[in-house]
């Protein structure tokens, strides 16, 4: 509404210039013989300019302050050169000398060029700011995290921030949330919850006071037509920033195109304690596996220990000692012998009762 009301304004304000441009033609050469026109060409170019402004809706303040500085350090140079080269040109009395302003204004062209190309190419590098208005925010790290729809979903992203360990924006694109609110009014149940849970996350981020959380509603004509994930390989590039996630399809394809990728499984199989071959550990023995003489048992962290030996120790806490380790993205296997049985299960604090007892050929639960 601001914008509608501002440019009514100005097209009347056009119109009263083209109607003081007209009487005034009587005494001007020029406009005396097209007072019509010049009134018409006053009003075409600031139609012409409301046009260009709607068609670019979004407009860059770095784009503006560059132009601006630029022009601005251009001139400036020029008048510094201008009086540099003043000695060269003889004084003319009959006016000012012909050649010095030709020069001056090809220094002019030249240097305000370079000056805002210079600042074009190197705008992040700069902090603009005039007296009560700043150009550009202050920016807290270095390259932006761009999130997706799962590493929202997942949470852990949140628990990450708390920790302190992230200086970095977290940008959350447009069609993200968009994608959330899709999933959360899904007839799926499970996919509804997924979605609630998302938007909770997010909510939660954007309470938080030590992270610059960005809803980002930036939509390129490249956008245009492309899924989810190729929009946010898209902003990623035009942000230059470094895209979370937790879609390993999204990874191997963001890769691909040069995007720097953050994903939150190897950053968490990072954290997990390293066990090396040789190394002793103890195991809650659950179910048995899919090889001869193997039982299946896991650690705290959920990380999958298979035991050579372990399918005669089923519901025993046993002592296993590691002979090699399997970790990629989707998480970490550990490979282990059994050596001895330190207690049975239901003397530990996992009840027996919520043991997978699978026979080779038969899978079912003891409830």
């Amino acid at each position: 509404m601001g914008l509608l009301i501002l440019r009514c304004f100005y097209i009347l304000i056009a119109s009263g210039i083209g109607v003081m441009a007209i009487r005034s033609a009587a005494g001007n050469s020029l406009l005396g013989e097209y007072p019509i026109s010049s009134f018409f060409g006053i009003l075409g170019i600031s139609i012409l300019l409301i046009g260009a402004d709607i068609i670019i809706p979004r407009k860059r303040v770095d784009w503006f302050s560059a132009v601006y500085f630029g022009t601005l350090v251009g001139l400036i140079l020029t008048y510094a050169l201008g009086i540099a080269i003043e000695p060269l040109f003889p004084l003319n009395e009959t006016g000012p000398n012909l050649m010095k302003q030709i020069v001056m204004a090809i220094l002019a062209v030249n240097v305000c060029y370079l000056c805002i190309s210079f600042l074009l190419q190197t705008r992040s590098d700069f902090r603009f700011v005039i007296p009560y208005v700043e150009f550009q925010k202050n920016l807290k790290g270095n390259k932006p995290f761009i999130l997706d729809t799962s590493v929202i979903i997942d949470g852990r992203i949140a628990d990450v921030v708390d920790t302190l360990i992230i200086d970095n924006r977290l940008i959350i694109p447009a069609f993200v949330v968009g994608e959330l609110q899709r999933i959360a009014d899904s007839s799926d149940r499970s996919r509804r919850t997924r979605g609630r849970r998302g938007l909770d996350i997010l909510n939660r981020l954007q309470s938080m006071k030590d992270i610059d959380v960005q809803l980002d509603e930036t939509d390129l004509l490249e956008m245009k037509g492309q899924p989810v994930d190729m929009k946010l390989v898209i902003l990623a590039k035009q942000l230059e920033g470094k895209l979370v996630t937790n879609d390993y399809n999204l990874n191997k394809v963001a890769r691909v195109q040069g995007v720097e990728v953050i994903n939150l499984n190897d950053l968490a199989n990072a954290m997990k304690p390293v066990f090396l071959p040789g190394e002793r550990l103890e195991v809650d023995v659950i179910k048995i596996g899919e090889e001869i003489g193997q039982g299946i048992g896991y650690l705290d962290d959920g990380t999958m220990v298979v035991i050579e030996g372990g399918r005669n120790h089923i519901a025993e806490r046993i002592a296993v000692t590691v002979t090699s380790v399997l970790q990629n993205s989707a998480g970490r296997m550990i490979f282990g012998r059994f050596e001895h049985t330190t207690k049975k299960l239901a003397e530990s604090s996992v009840p027996l009762d919520n043991l997978v007892t699978t026979n080779p050929g038969t899978k079912r639960m003891n409830n």
